[in-house]
């Protein structure tokens, strides 16, 4: 006989046929869509592994020459990580440059480029110039990203399980900013945007994060021993406040509430607290966003060192500018930039 409870519940589906109906389907649709995610989403075979990167063009003058010192480099200083959250697989120029200009500016640390695209269980990376031009950078590592193993040990594991979270509009940008506070959690060092040209080492700004415009800061750039308390905040606060439909709730924002807290802060200003430090806007954001045009004009040679002379990193505002074309070769800001800061990418560029 059938039990008393699935009798019950067949008269209510039975007398409620269109709500059951929906209720039924939208379980059913659940179901195969997170069976589908994981099965694209997780790989076990990829995890612990490091892609090997092709060698097909000349490397000869790529290789920063502080590798090249007799005895070989300097004892190993932290990480400097990149992480593309999508399946995209074709680095454009500005994310070749962006690794280039950290693999070159920091000779002696690892650049580890975490990309979900290569979560594939293959060892082999993709046919694609950027790899082969990046392969010429003994320090330059290129790994699956994998989510539930980096999540894993920390408060946002149970935020990235919840089989609907990729509905929501924001989801890889929230996705990015989850990845980039765990990462320094977990491991320290040194967290970058794949839109950053790097002008200068960012190892001695340390425990560190960059003020954008005046009254927020951003997690474009991000520098941190592991296990600071500062980051445990912001992976606390990422889940207790968690809110994936406002954009960059999870990003800008969070890291303001929380650093407001952590200063005691009504406000948004350049200082140090408690280990702490919020730089000014012209260390790693000298360009503001509502001003991107202005990577696009030409200026002096004598004006971009004066622009520059504080500034560690340029922030390219990707989102804004990717539509925008660039002469090459030009006097243009970002054109100079690349020359300088890439100049293999720029050799590409000009090539294409």
């Amino acid at each position: 006989r059938m039990p008393s409870c699935l009798l019950k519940l067949t008269r209510v589906v039975l007398s409620h046929k269109p709500w059951a109906l929906f209720i039924l389907i939208f379980v059913l649709v659940s179901f195969a869509y997170t069976k589908l995610y994981w099965g694209i989403w997780e790989d076990p075979k990829s995890r612990d592994l490091t892609y090997g990167l092709s060698a097909d063009v000349s490397c000869a003058h790529y290789v920063p020459s502080p590798l090249n010192i007799a005895g070989g480099p300097s004892p190993s200083t932290g990480n400097v990580f990149f992480v593309e959250t999508s399946e995209q697989t074709t680095p454009s120029y500005l994310f070749s440059c962006s690794v280039e200009s950290a693999a070159r500016t920091h000779p002696t640390s690892r650049v580890v480029v975490l990309m979900k695209g290569l979560a594939k269980g293959n060892a082999s990376l993709p046919n694609h110039w950027a790899f082969s031009l990046l392969s010429c950078f003994p320090n330059v590592e290129i790994r699956p990203l994998d989510f539930p193993e980096l999540f894993s040990g920390t408060p946002l594991k149970r935020w990235y399980l919840w089989p609907l979270r990729h509905w929501e509009p924001y989801f890889l940008p929230v996705l990015s900013d989850a990845c980039r506070i765990v990462l320094m959690w977990k491991f320290g060092g040194i967290y970058l945007d794949t839109d950053f040209i790097v002008l200068k080492n960012l190892q001695n700004l340390t425990n560190a994060l960059g003020i954008q415009g005046d009254s927020e800061l951003n997690g474009a750039f991000l520098s941190f021993k592991p296990k600071h308390k500062f980051m445990e905040l912001c992976m606390q606060d990422f889940v207790q406040n968690y809110n994936g439909w406002i954009w960059g709730h999870q990003g800008p924002d969070l890291l303001t509430r929380v650093f407001k807290k952590w200063c005691s802060l009504r406000t948004i200003q350049s200082v140090r607290c408690k280990g702490v430090s919020a730089l000014a806007p012209e260390v790693v954001y000298p360009i503001p966003w509502q001003d991107w045009k202005k990577l696009f004009e030409a200026v002096s040679a004598l004006e971009l060192h004066q622009l520059l002379k504080n500034t560690y990193a340029v922030h390219i505002w990707n989102k804004l500018s990717h539509g925008t074309k660039l002469e090459i070769p030009s006097q243009a800001l970002l054109a100079q930039l690349y020359s300088q800061f890439c100049p293999a990418t720029y050799a590409k560029m000009k090539l294409d």
